[in-house]
């Protein structure tokens, strides 16, 4: 039994653990300690960490499972598809910066001389040099930094595409556009996180004399790996969400995981022009 009590939230008498009306219990000699602050902390925490722990390995391990149980509304035990996005997010840039390898942001120079784009990129920043009224040299650092937040800022819009092209993909599913939202956020969370193990190895290269991503055959090597493991999962992850079977699913992975490789190319161009108009 609860001996009687007021509730501090909406001054209702209570005889029961919880408050009815706004979910507030008594406060208890234990939680005006260091104690029983601490304990709270520990349950906060750990609640948090158990539900992304469980999160991360159902979205590595058991591709479709999240977009299949957040559509039959099993969603307590896990973290929301866009919050498991962002952490994604959050883990790819923090390995971009201790390895200090961009994959969704060119510099300067890059665009002006590596990338498909560059007779383009070359006339429009002679232009905004004219506009500026400086130099290629004072100029390039300041479009360096910002084109790297603005990669970061705009992470979002490479999952928009992807999830537009679903209902066209899975049209005969007839889902409801949620789920492919759902479905394209669970998927780029994964090859964000796929990405960080190309960084790490790119690192690796780079430390034992190698040019890491500077390199066209290991930039193309590790592409390549990405997209076809990528496509792997992809692969897995539609006969799961979507109950596709045979080769409508194998041909749906394939052009998915190409689909995907476009996006992130065309991120870059779209970063670059972003960058451009505002730096």
């Amino acid at each position: 039994m609860t001996p009687p009590w007021t509730c501090p939230g909406c001054g209702a008498a209570v005889a029961t653990p919880f408050c009815p009306t706004c979910g507030e219990r008594p406060v208890s000699p234990f939680d005006q300690t260091a104690r029983g602050m601490l304990a709270q902390l520990v349950k906060v925490v750990g609640g948090i960490d158990g539900r992304l722990v469980r999160s991360l390995r159902r979205l590595i391990a058991s591709p479709g499972f999240l977009t299949e149980a957040h559509g039959r509304g099993l969603r307590k035990p896990f973290i929301g598809p866009f919050q498991l996005f962002v952490f994604a997010n959050v883990v790819f840039f923090a390995a971009q910066s201790l390895t200090h390898i961009n994959v969704l942001s060119s510099s300067l120079d890059s665009h002006l001389q590596r990338q498909d784009w560059r007779d383009y990129a070359q006339q429009r920043v002679a232009e905004r040099l004219r506009a500026k009224g400086t130099t290629l040299e004072r100029y390039a650092p300041e479009f360096d930094r910002a084109v790297a937040f603005n990669a970061k800022a705009l992470v979002f819009l490479t999952a928009l595409p992807f999830a537009v092209l679903l209902p066209l993909v899975f049209y005969r599913q007839r889902r409801p556009f949620l789920t492919h939202v759902v479905f394209a956020l669970h998927a780029y969370a994964f090859l964000l996180l796929l990405f960080c193990v190309g960084l790490l190895v790119a690192a690796i290269d780079r430390s034992t004399g190698g040019s890491g991503l500077d390199s066209p055959r290991m930039d193309n090597t590790l592409t390549a790996l990405s997209l076809g493991i990528f496509g792997a999962y992809l692969y897995l992850a539609a006969g799961r969400a979507y109950g596709v079977a045979g080769w409508p699913r194998g041909l749906a992975a394939l052009a998915l995981a190409l689909a995907a490789g476009f996006i992130m190319l065309g991120y870059r161009f779209v970063v670059f022009l972003i960058t451009l108009a505002t730096a």
